[in-house]
Parts: C-alpha cells; structure tokens; sequence
C-alpha cells in the first residue's frame, strides 16, 4: 500500500469520526431545545410569579396591621 492511501484512509477516518460526533451534538442540542421548551411552558403553572407574590403579601400584611390595629384599640379600652 501506498503512502497516498494510507493517507486517504486515515482522512476518511478522521472525517467520518468527526460527521459521527457532529451528528450526535446536533442529536444532544435538539434534545436540549425539546427540554427547554417544556420547562418555558411548565414553568408558569409550577411556579408563582415574584410580582404576583408581592401583590398577595401586601395584602396578607394589611390584614395583620388591621387585626394589630383593632387589638391595639381593645387594649387601650
């Protein structure tokens, strides 16, 4: 066998190894991008929005600075 050939095989190896991994980084990016849009479109029922707890915390705060208020009334009665 020629040098030439020896050459040529141990390219073709190289390349095929290369297109081999290329195809299963483009495998593992489709997978990942299947993934991330499921946790986009489940997120938003799993978890409370930071604006939407502030809004309910506030409120929850009020009631106890009424409840603190009245007690603070009945205590000065």
């Amino acid at each position: 066998m020629d040098t030439q050939a020896i050459f040529n095989l141990i390219g073709g190896a190289a390349i095929a190894a290369g297109g081999w991994f290329a195809r299963e980084l483009w495998g593992a990016v489709k997978e990942l991008r299947a993934d991330m849009h499921k946790i986009e479109v489940d997120l938003p029922k799993t978890y409370v929005a930071k604006d939407d707890l502030d809004k309910r915390m506030k409120h929850i705060e009020d009631m106890f600075q009424r409840i603190y208020d009245k007690l603070d009334g009945k205590a000065d009665k």
